[in-house]
């Protein structure tokens, strides 16, 4: 008998097929250039000296030409470089830690809903349940304000948390830094639901007395992705305004937001919603570029509210008692999911190898030719991407976007645990998931990194980084005194 071949899809990893194709695509210009360069290497080295002298000779080369020539590559350089974007640094960011007394435990939390609830027994097991299922650790902080029997969420209060958060974050971002309030050119806070007058930029100016030339922005109602929104914004200022230093400060002031009603889809957020803010410095100084941390590569921003659902899924709105609440409708998901790949759809061509690329081009081609039934293919952004700091707006939504992703664990880690340590909160959890790969000594040099949040209206919004240095394990921050703790494992039900 002829000896039997060997099994060869068993023998041959297909992996390393996949791994050779895409090396193929993605150097296939340097792969077509190297032989072609090789060719006339070898043919100048079969000429003999007087066969190259001759063709040296032969070249006439005159004043005029010289000088033309000169003139016109640098009008074109000159024109290259005034014409490309000035390269925006993020130099560093501080988050804000809340204090231990401002912590609620789960016990804490129930008894208090039972007190406050006490007429509708049915609306605290809802919120038992929720909790249960959130993700959310025991260490989570509320305000001051909601902390009293009923909650006292006073005008007085809420000024109360946003300077604690604000300026807590500020003075830890000049600590870091080593900037100096006279130093600041462009300012932006972005909180959602808290909206006073005078604004809570003009609240940062009044308390560090910032220059009276300084260009201010107060964004309110963008949702939890109004972090990236800022960012965005900060970016087309320091493209037009050379030399200067913006500084973007994100938060959510829970205290005149804490819904005190029935309605079950309003009482979602209690649950979620915690305490937090961030500040981060942004600069296009050339100084600044050896010290910052990250450089900023991409921003994509996708909206989504013309479509009526999408416009009214989270919605601020007064109940039948006249309670104020935001309202969270059972689409969520869905109208997330929808956003996403709106904005995946902007992003895959900007940072996406050219092999997956292709691959998704054939399978459209394949779908709308050959087969409609073919399934589509999901590019694999994580050869595009080594982190991942997905917004922590709830368990659902990480676990949504993990599997639509095709992720690991490993890439929602960040994620999972900002939920478990501090809650959902709002547009400055990117900022503590960054951290946490920070303190994790993950982050090394030429890594890059993209945000993903969404927001009320509805929006999905991503920025992509690269990191600019290895980064060592930072000795303070929010994480500084837990991080050995972590990652812990989050049961799938907490029983209470």
């Amino acid at each position: 008998m002829p000896p039997i071949l060997p099994d060869f899809s068993n023998s041959v990893k297909l992996k390393y097929v996949k791994l050779g194709y895409q090396y193929l695509v993605n150097h296939i210009l340097t792969l077509t250039l190297i032989p072609i360069m090789a060719c006339i290497f070898l043919e100048v080295l079969h000429l003999g000296p007087d066969e190259i002298l001759k063709l040296w000779t032969s070249l006439h080369f005159d004043l005029v030409q010289i000088l033309c020539s000169s003139f016109l590559i640098i009008f074109i350089a000159t024109v290259y470089f005034m014409s490309k974007p000035r390269t925006v640094f993020l130099v560093d960011y501080a988050c804000f830690k809340p204090p231990v007394t401002c912590r609620v435990p789960f016990s804490t939390f129930m008894e208090h809903s039972r007190l406050i609830l006490s007429n509708n027994p049915k609306s605290v097991e809802f919120q038992m349940r929720i909790l249960e299922r959130s993700g959310l650790g025991e260490e989570t902080c509320l305000p001051p304000a909601i902390h009293y029997i009923p909650p006292n969420p006073t005008m007085e209060a809420a000024r109360g948390e946003a300077e604690l958060v604000i300026f807590s974050a500020m003075d830890a971002l000049f600590e870091k830094t080593g900037l100096k309030p006279k130093d600041i050119d462009i300012l932006i806070v972005n909180c959602s639901l808290f909206s006073p007058t005078p604004s809570l930029s003009a609240m940062v100016i009044n308390k560090y007395k910032l220059r009276s030339n300084i260009r201010s922005f107060n964004l309110s109602g963008m949702g939890c992705s109004a972090g990236v929104i800022s960012i965005d914004l900060a970016r087309d200022l320091l493209q037009v305004h050379p030399s200067s230093n913006a500084v973007v400060v994100s938060t959510e002031i829970i205290t005149p937001n804490y819904y005190q009603g029935n309605e079950r889809a309003m009482l979602l957020p209690n649950c979620l919603f915690r305490m937090g803010g961030a500040a981060l410095l942004l600069s296009n100084r050339r100084s600044e570029r050896r010290r910052a941390k990250y450089r900023l590569v991409h921003v994509v921003r996708t909206h989504k509210g013309s479509d009526d659902k999408a416009y009214r899924c989270v919605f601020e709105e007064e109940d039948r008692e006249g309670n104020v609440g935001i309202s969270l409708s059972k689409d969520l998901m869905a109208i997330a999911g929808e956003a996403l790949k709106s904005n995946i759809t902007t992003m895959g061509p900007l940072v996406l190898p050219a092999s997956e690329q292709l691959l998704f081009l054939l399978t459209l081609i394949g779908r709308k030719i050959v087969n409609p039934k073919w399934k589509p293919y999901i590019p694999d952004f994580k050869q595009a991407f080594e982190h991942f700091c997905i917004h922590a707006g709830g368990r659902a939504v990480i676990d949504e976007l993990q599997k639509n992703l095709q992720l690991s664990a490993e890439h929602c880690e960040a994620s999972r645990m900002t939920l478990h340590r501090f809650g959902n909160t709002s547009s400055s959890s990117l900022w503590y998931e960054l951290g946490y790969i920070e303190a994790k000594g993950r982050m090394r040099k030429g890594d890059r990194v993209w945000q993903i949040a969404f927001g009320s209206g509805f929006k999905c919004n991503s920025a992509v980084w690269k990191c600019n240095r290895s980064i060592e394990t930072p000795s303070d921050g929010p994480w500084a005194d837990c991080i050995d703790r972590y990652p812990v494992h989050i049961p799938e039900v907490v029983k209470l």
